[in-house]
């Protein structure tokens, strides 16, 4: 996995995930999808639009996704 960076495109607490944009992928600029789980954070885990973020990006069959999720 590698570390990557982005902004928060947006996240519903209600459904507990979201999407980040992701600065740099293999293929460039992708939308990178994130769930509440993947949040390193104490108590509520959410996200709001335009938070810079650093995470590890991640792949399996559907595309990226986000771990290990930090706001910056």
């Amino acid at each position: 996995m590698d570390r990557s960076d982005g902004t928060v495109k947006w996240f519903s607490p209600e459904k507990g995930f979201g999407f980040i944009i992701c600065n740099g992928t293999p293929h460039g600029e992708a939308e990178v999808f994130v769930n509440y789980s993947s949040i390193q954070s104490d108590g509520f885990k959410m996200l709001a639009r335009g938070q810079n973020v650093e995470f590890d990006l991640a792949t399996d069959e559907r595309g990226y996704f986000a771990k290990n999720v930090k706001v910056l």
